[in-house]
Protein backbone atom coordinates (compact mmCIF):
# COMPACT_ATOMS: atom_id res chain seq x y z
CA UNK A 1 0.00 0.00 0.00
CA UNK A 2 1.68 3.22 -0.66
CA UNK A 3 1.88 5.94 1.60
CA UNK A 4 0.97 9.70 0.10
CA UNK A 5 1.65 12.78 2.22
CA UNK A 6 -2.70 13.09 2.38
CA UNK A 7 -3.40 9.92 3.69
CA UNK A 8 -0.28 11.08 6.57
CA UNK A 9 -2.08 14.72 6.74
CA UNK A 10 -5.30 13.41 7.59
CA UNK A 11 -4.18 10.86 10.57
CA UNK A 12 -1.74 13.65 12.00
CA UNK A 13 -4.73 15.79 12.02
CA UNK A 14 -7.30 13.64 14.12
CA UNK A 15 -3.34 13.84 16.44
CA UNK A 16 -4.11 17.29 16.99
CA UNK A 17 -6.50 16.81 19.55
CA UNK A 18 -4.16 15.30 21.60
CA UNK A 19 -1.34 17.89 20.92
CA UNK A 20 0.25 15.86 18.38
CA UNK A 21 -0.11 18.35 14.98
CA UNK A 22 2.75 20.36 14.78
CA UNK A 23 6.30 21.69 16.10
CA UNK A 24 6.23 24.38 18.68
CA UNK A 25 6.21 27.98 17.74
CA UNK A 26 9.99 29.17 17.21
CA UNK A 27 10.97 25.91 17.13
CA UNK A 28 11.91 25.58 13.30
CA UNK A 29 15.13 26.17 11.61
CA UNK A 30 14.81 28.62 9.03
CA UNK A 31 12.68 27.81 6.44
CA UNK A 32 14.31 25.21 3.72
CA UNK A 33 17.36 24.54 5.82
CA UNK A 34 18.98 21.68 3.77
CA UNK A 35 20.18 18.59 5.96
CA UNK A 36 21.32 15.18 4.91
CA UNK A 37 20.93 12.01 7.16
CA UNK A 38 23.49 9.02 7.21
CA UNK A 39 22.02 5.86 8.20
CA UNK A 40 24.59 3.38 10.28
CA UNK A 41 23.50 0.12 7.46
CA UNK A 42 21.21 -0.80 4.55
CA UNK A 43 17.89 1.13 4.99
CA UNK A 44 15.30 -1.44 6.72
CA UNK A 45 13.14 -1.33 9.60
CA UNK A 46 14.57 -0.10 12.20
CA UNK A 47 15.08 3.19 10.17
CA UNK A 48 11.53 3.94 10.21
CA UNK A 49 11.30 7.13 12.03
CA UNK A 50 13.52 9.12 9.55
CA UNK A 51 11.68 7.85 6.54
CA UNK A 52 8.15 8.54 8.26
CA UNK A 53 9.54 11.88 8.93
CA UNK A 54 10.44 12.80 5.71
CA UNK A 55 7.50 11.41 3.97
CA UNK A 56 5.10 12.91 5.83
CA UNK A 57 5.95 16.62 5.83
CA UNK A 58 7.76 16.73 9.57
CA UNK A 59 11.15 17.86 8.69
CA UNK A 60 9.55 20.49 6.25
CA UNK A 61 7.10 21.75 8.92
CA UNK A 62 10.45 21.94 11.18
CA UNK A 63 12.32 24.59 8.38
CA UNK A 64 14.67 22.03 7.23
CA UNK A 65 15.01 20.30 3.78
CA UNK A 66 16.07 16.26 4.07
CA UNK A 67 17.96 15.88 0.50
CA UNK A 68 19.26 12.50 0.88
CA UNK A 69 18.75 9.61 3.74
CA UNK A 70 22.55 7.41 2.60
CA UNK A 71 22.92 4.03 3.45
CA UNK A 72 25.76 3.67 5.34
CA UNK A 73 28.72 1.25 6.06
CA UNK A 74 28.65 0.25 10.17
CA UNK A 75 28.35 2.84 13.14
CA UNK A 76 31.82 3.17 13.26
CA UNK A 77 31.75 4.29 9.44
CA UNK A 78 28.84 6.96 10.56
CA UNK A 79 30.35 8.14 13.68
CA UNK A 80 33.26 9.00 11.71
CA UNK A 81 32.00 10.96 8.75
CA UNK A 82 29.71 13.14 11.77
CA UNK A 83 32.98 13.78 13.57
CA UNK A 84 34.66 15.22 10.11
CA UNK A 85 32.25 17.26 9.42
CA UNK A 86 31.46 15.16 6.25
CA UNK A 87 27.55 14.74 7.21
CA UNK A 88 25.29 17.04 9.15
CA UNK A 89 23.64 14.32 11.28
CA UNK A 90 23.92 10.19 11.12
CA UNK A 91 22.81 7.54 12.85
CA UNK A 92 25.27 5.58 14.92
CA UNK A 93 25.69 3.98 18.52
CA UNK A 94 26.69 4.67 21.91
CA UNK A 95 29.66 2.06 21.80
CA UNK A 96 31.17 3.85 18.42
CA UNK A 97 30.48 7.19 19.55
CA UNK A 98 33.04 6.68 22.80
CA UNK A 99 34.90 4.61 20.64
CA UNK A 100 35.76 7.43 17.43
CA UNK A 101 36.13 9.90 20.24
CA UNK A 102 38.79 8.11 21.84
CA UNK A 103 40.36 8.10 18.77
CA UNK A 104 40.98 11.69 17.65
CA UNK A 105 37.65 13.64 16.26
CA UNK A 106 34.37 14.72 18.08
CA UNK A 107 31.10 13.13 17.16
CA UNK A 108 28.12 14.17 19.86
CA UNK A 109 25.41 12.10 20.59
CA UNK A 110 22.12 14.59 20.38
CA UNK A 111 19.40 12.16 20.94
CA UNK A 112 18.65 8.34 21.60
CA UNK A 113 16.73 6.15 19.11
CA UNK A 114 17.24 3.24 21.18
CA UNK A 115 17.37 2.83 24.71
CA UNK A 116 18.85 -0.47 24.68
CA UNK A 117 21.19 -2.18 22.55
CA UNK A 118 19.77 -3.77 19.63
CA UNK A 119 22.59 -6.29 19.56
CA UNK A 120 22.13 -10.27 19.50
CA UNK A 121 24.22 -13.07 19.26
CA UNK A 122 22.24 -15.76 17.55
CA UNK A 123 22.67 -19.39 15.85
CA UNK A 124 20.01 -21.84 14.23
CA UNK A 125 19.51 -24.89 15.46
CA UNK A 126 20.80 -27.21 12.71
CA UNK A 127 23.93 -25.01 12.34
CA UNK A 128 24.71 -25.01 16.22
CA UNK A 129 23.28 -29.00 16.20
CA UNK A 130 21.43 -27.53 19.60
CA UNK A 131 19.41 -24.61 21.14
CA UNK A 132 21.50 -21.53 22.17
CA UNK A 133 21.28 -20.74 25.08
CA UNK A 134 24.37 -19.77 26.81
CA UNK A 135 27.38 -17.98 25.60
CA UNK A 136 30.27 -20.52 26.33
CA UNK A 137 28.15 -22.52 23.68
CA UNK A 138 30.48 -20.88 21.26
CA UNK A 139 33.93 -22.17 22.48
CA UNK A 140 35.65 -23.11 19.53
CA UNK A 141 32.43 -22.20 16.92
CA UNK A 142 32.83 -20.06 13.95
CA UNK A 143 31.17 -16.56 14.61
CA UNK A 144 30.55 -13.78 11.66
CA UNK A 145 29.39 -10.51 12.37
CA UNK A 146 29.42 -7.31 10.19
CA UNK A 147 31.27 -3.86 11.08
CA UNK A 148 30.57 -1.45 13.60
CA UNK A 149 28.56 -1.75 16.26
CA UNK A 150 27.83 -5.21 16.13
CA UNK A 151 31.42 -6.15 15.95
CA UNK A 152 32.69 -4.52 19.20
CA UNK A 153 29.36 -5.11 20.92
CA UNK A 154 29.81 -8.88 19.87
CA UNK A 155 34.19 -8.67 20.99
CA UNK A 156 32.93 -7.48 24.29
CA UNK A 157 30.11 -10.23 24.85
CA UNK A 158 32.67 -12.77 23.91
CA UNK A 159 35.07 -10.84 26.02
CA UNK A 160 32.97 -10.61 29.21
CA UNK A 161 32.65 -14.06 28.86
CA UNK A 162 36.28 -14.88 28.65
CA UNK A 163 35.52 -16.69 25.05
CA UNK A 164 37.93 -14.36 22.71
CA UNK A 165 40.39 -16.35 22.42
CA UNK A 166 38.33 -19.51 21.55
CA UNK A 167 35.84 -18.21 19.42
CA UNK A 168 36.79 -17.43 15.25
CA UNK A 169 35.79 -14.33 14.52
CA UNK A 170 34.70 -13.23 11.35
CA UNK A 171 33.95 -10.34 8.88
CA UNK A 172 30.93 -11.12 7.20
CA UNK A 173 29.96 -7.46 5.73
CA UNK A 174 26.44 -7.25 4.92
CA UNK A 175 25.99 -11.20 4.13
CA UNK A 176 26.17 -11.97 8.06
CA UNK A 177 22.58 -13.98 7.80
CA UNK A 178 23.07 -15.13 4.24
CA UNK A 179 26.13 -16.91 5.87
CA UNK A 180 24.65 -18.21 8.56
CA UNK A 181 22.47 -20.09 6.78
CA UNK A 182 24.27 -21.76 4.59
CA UNK A 183 26.61 -23.27 7.53
CA UNK A 184 29.60 -21.33 6.70
CA UNK A 185 29.47 -19.88 9.98
CA UNK A 186 27.95 -21.59 12.92
CA UNK A 187 26.45 -18.19 14.97
CA UNK A 188 26.23 -14.70 14.04
CA UNK A 189 26.38 -11.45 15.99
CA UNK A 190 24.15 -8.67 14.57
CA UNK A 191 21.07 -6.89 15.82
CA UNK A 192 17.59 -8.11 16.56
CA UNK A 193 16.06 -7.62 13.20
CA UNK A 194 19.02 -10.10 11.68
CA UNK A 195 17.47 -13.26 13.63
CA UNK A 196 14.17 -12.08 12.44
CA UNK A 197 15.47 -11.95 9.00
CA UNK A 198 16.97 -15.65 9.66
CA UNK A 199 13.38 -17.03 10.79
CA UNK A 200 12.12 -15.40 7.79
CA UNK A 201 13.55 -17.62 5.66
CA UNK A 202 12.52 -20.54 7.62
CA UNK A 203 15.26 -21.26 10.17
CA UNK A 204 15.18 -21.71 13.78
CA UNK A 205 16.89 -19.30 15.69
CA UNK A 206 17.56 -19.06 19.27
CA UNK A 207 19.28 -15.66 20.21
CA UNK A 208 20.94 -13.79 23.06
CA UNK A 209 20.43 -10.43 23.98
CA UNK A 210 23.65 -8.03 24.46
CA UNK A 211 21.94 -6.08 26.60
CA UNK A 212 21.28 -8.98 28.96
CA UNK A 213 25.06 -8.37 30.07
CA UNK A 214 26.03 -4.73 28.32
CA UNK A 215 23.37 -2.09 29.67
CA UNK A 216 24.48 -0.12 26.60
CA UNK A 217 22.22 2.57 24.40
CA UNK A 218 21.91 1.24 20.64
CA UNK A 219 20.93 3.77 17.50
CA UNK A 220 21.59 7.20 18.71
CA UNK A 221 21.75 10.28 16.39
CA UNK A 222 24.84 11.84 16.02
CA UNK A 223 26.65 15.35 14.74
CA UNK A 224 29.61 17.12 15.01
CA UNK A 225 30.60 19.80 17.87
CA UNK A 226 31.00 22.64 15.59
CA UNK A 227 27.46 21.93 13.25
CA UNK A 228 25.53 21.97 16.74
CA UNK A 229 27.38 25.05 18.11
CA UNK A 230 26.58 26.69 14.81
CA UNK A 231 23.51 25.23 14.03
CA UNK A 232 21.49 25.06 17.39
CA UNK A 233 17.90 25.68 15.81
CA UNK A 234 18.38 23.32 12.76
CA UNK A 235 19.91 20.45 15.42
CA UNK A 236 16.47 20.73 17.69
CA UNK A 237 14.21 21.05 14.90
CA UNK A 238 15.76 17.58 13.44
CA UNK A 239 15.36 15.81 16.59
CA UNK A 240 11.93 17.31 17.16
CA UNK A 241 10.49 16.33 13.69
CA UNK A 242 12.41 12.85 14.06
CA UNK A 243 10.81 12.05 17.21
CA UNK A 244 7.39 13.03 15.66
CA UNK A 245 7.70 10.85 12.88
CA UNK A 246 8.75 7.97 15.34
CA UNK A 247 5.30 8.89 17.57
CA UNK A 248 3.47 8.64 14.18
CA UNK A 249 4.85 5.36 13.19
CA UNK A 250 4.29 3.69 16.13
CA UNK A 251 0.71 4.71 16.24
CA UNK A 252 0.17 3.95 12.72
CA UNK A 253 2.92 1.15 11.89
CA UNK A 254 1.58 -0.29 8.79
CA UNK A 255 2.03 3.74 7.30
CA UNK A 256 5.25 3.87 8.97
CA UNK A 257 6.44 1.29 7.26
CA UNK A 258 4.54 2.36 4.03
CA UNK A 259 6.99 4.97 4.25
CA UNK A 260 10.58 3.10 4.30
CA UNK A 261 9.12 0.56 1.50
CA UNK A 262 8.17 3.36 -0.62
CA UNK A 263 11.44 4.97 -0.59
CA UNK A 264 13.73 1.91 -0.67
CA UNK A 265 11.12 -0.26 -3.26
CA UNK A 266 13.79 -4.00 -3.04
CA UNK A 267 12.35 -3.78 0.60
CA UNK A 268 8.71 -4.71 -0.74
CA UNK A 269 9.14 -7.99 -0.77
CA UNK A 270 10.03 -8.26 3.14
CA UNK A 271 7.63 -5.90 4.14
CA UNK A 272 6.02 -7.87 6.88
CA UNK A 273 9.80 -8.38 7.83
CA UNK A 274 10.06 -5.03 8.01
CA UNK A 275 6.85 -4.02 10.31
CA UNK A 276 7.74 -7.11 12.11
CA UNK A 277 11.40 -5.31 13.02
CA UNK A 278 9.43 -1.71 13.43
CA UNK A 279 7.19 -2.84 16.16
CA UNK A 280 9.70 -4.60 18.21
CA UNK A 281 11.82 -1.32 18.22
CA UNK A 282 9.10 0.67 18.85
CA UNK A 283 7.74 -1.05 21.72
CA UNK A 284 10.54 -2.66 23.05
CA UNK A 285 13.60 -0.68 22.51
CA UNK A 286 12.33 2.72 22.02
CA UNK A 287 10.85 2.90 25.67
CA UNK A 288 12.75 3.31 28.89
CA UNK A 289 12.01 4.66 32.78
CA UNK A 290 13.72 7.60 30.75
CA UNK A 291 11.61 8.13 28.27
CA UNK A 292 8.86 7.98 30.17
CA UNK A 293 10.17 11.09 32.27
CA UNK A 294 11.91 13.02 30.24
CA UNK A 295 10.78 11.89 26.96
CA UNK A 296 12.54 10.11 23.25
CA UNK A 297 15.91 11.01 22.78
CA UNK A 298 16.89 10.92 26.14
CA UNK A 299 20.49 10.33 27.33
CA UNK A 300 21.64 9.30 31.25
CA UNK A 301 24.82 9.28 32.30
CA UNK A 302 24.86 5.40 33.45
CA UNK A 303 24.82 4.15 30.13
CA UNK A 304 27.40 5.40 28.39
CA UNK A 305 29.54 5.13 31.77
CA UNK A 306 29.28 1.86 32.08
CA UNK A 307 29.90 0.96 28.27
CA UNK A 308 32.94 3.37 28.63
CA UNK A 309 34.44 1.36 31.58
CA UNK A 310 33.87 -2.01 29.69
CA UNK A 311 35.62 -1.01 26.35
CA UNK A 312 38.24 0.13 28.22
CA UNK A 313 38.74 -2.48 30.23
CA UNK A 314 38.73 -4.76 26.72
CA UNK A 315 40.97 -2.29 25.38
CA UNK A 316 39.06 -1.07 22.37
CA UNK A 317 39.34 2.19 22.75
CA UNK A 318 41.94 4.38 21.68
CA UNK A 319 42.75 6.70 24.20
CA UNK A 320 40.96 8.48 27.02
CA UNK A 321 38.00 9.69 26.52
CA UNK A 322 35.16 11.42 29.39
CA UNK A 323 31.97 9.76 29.20
CA UNK A 324 29.92 12.42 29.93
CA UNK A 325 30.92 14.93 27.21
CA UNK A 326 30.26 12.73 24.06
CA UNK A 327 26.46 13.22 24.50
CA UNK A 328 23.74 16.36 25.40
CA UNK A 329 20.12 16.23 25.80
CA UNK A 330 20.30 20.13 25.63
CA UNK A 331 18.66 20.10 21.77
CA UNK A 332 15.67 17.98 22.37
CA UNK A 333 12.33 19.34 23.05
CA UNK A 334 10.83 17.46 26.15
CA UNK A 335 7.62 19.62 26.25
CA UNK A 336 6.40 18.12 22.70
CA UNK A 337 3.32 15.80 23.43
CA UNK A 338 4.23 13.70 20.30
CA UNK A 339 7.59 13.65 21.92
CA UNK A 340 6.26 11.79 25.38
CA UNK A 341 4.13 10.07 23.40
CA UNK A 342 6.20 7.91 22.18
CA UNK A 343 6.81 6.32 25.96
CA UNK A 344 3.19 5.67 26.26
CA UNK A 345 1.67 1.61 26.44
CA UNK A 346 -1.26 2.12 24.85
CA UNK A 347 -0.77 4.73 21.87
CA UNK A 348 -1.94 3.39 19.03
CA UNK A 349 -4.97 4.85 16.87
Amino acid sequence: MTLTRRRYLSTVGALSVTGCSALPSGLGASDGTEVSLLLNWKPNGLHVPYYAAKAGGFYEEAGLTVSTITPGDGSDFSARQAGLDNVPFAISSCDQVLNVNSRGLSPVSVGVVMQLSPVVVFATRSGLGEPFTDIGQLAGKRVGTGPGMVRIMTELLLDRADLRSEVDLTDTGYGTVQQLLAGDIDAAGGVFADAVAARANGAKVDAIPVAETIPSYGHVVVTSRDYADANPETVRSFLSATARGASWARRNPGDGVDALVDANGALAQSRDQQRSIWETLATRFMVSEAVATHGWGWSEPGPWARTATMLAEADFLGGDVASDAVWTNAYLDTDARYVTSTSSAGDRE
